[in-house]
């Protein structure tokens, strides 16, 4: 009885153990360079940062119009088109309507508005546990995925896109 117990015991460490250190608490991070597009001249850098289950995205940009940008994640890690149109469209694997992120509905890759100062210096950043970073989930995963600064506002509204005009910049979102 007493090895019973014992191995009980053990076993139960061990599978106890095995729990703890299936979720690291280590981060993951991926930088990817935009590209202009649209005969821009808008560069910068985006990062996800993945820890404890959370992914952090923060970009940061220059070379913009002063004002109101729109940033999706979109379908296609291609940004060879010379407008970005290579991408495809927003990244929605939910198959959900454009909307505004954190609303009823909205695709996973509706990012949002962010302001270039007067300068066309632009930063945005988001933290959700909607992505993950080389996962198994494909309705989270943005590896593999295109991320498109656009020329104007998102709506919001208008339907798949929120009416954000051209594509400016362009990264492929890998490793």
């Amino acid at each position: 009885m007493k090895k019973i117990i014992v191995s009980f015991a053990i076993l139960t460490a061990l599978i106890v153990g095995c729990k703890t250190n299936t979720k690291s608490n280590d981060a993951k991070t991926l930088t990817v360079a935009l590209e202009p597009k649209s005969n821009s001249n808008v560069t910068g850098t985006a990062v996800f940062t993945e820890k404890n289950g959370k992914v952090t995205f923060t970009a940061k940009m220059t070379g913009l119009e002063p004002g109101v940008h729109a940033i999706h994640i979109h379908e296609k890690a291609d940004c060879s088109a010379a407008d970005g149109s290579s991408a495809g469209g927003h990244w929605n694997p939910t198959f959900k309507k454009h909307g505004k992120w954190g609303s009823t509905e909205y695709h996973k890759g509706d990012i949002g508005n962010f302001t270039a100062d007067a300068k066309g210096n632009g930063s945005i950043t988001l933290t959700t546990d909607e992505w993950c970073v080389g996962c198994v989930d494909t309705n989270k995963d943005v590896l593999g995925k295109g991320l498109i600064v656009h020329s104007g506002t998102d709506d919001f509204t208008t339907q798949p896109t929120g009416n954000a005009g051209g594509r400016v910049a362009c990264a492929g979102i890998i490793k």
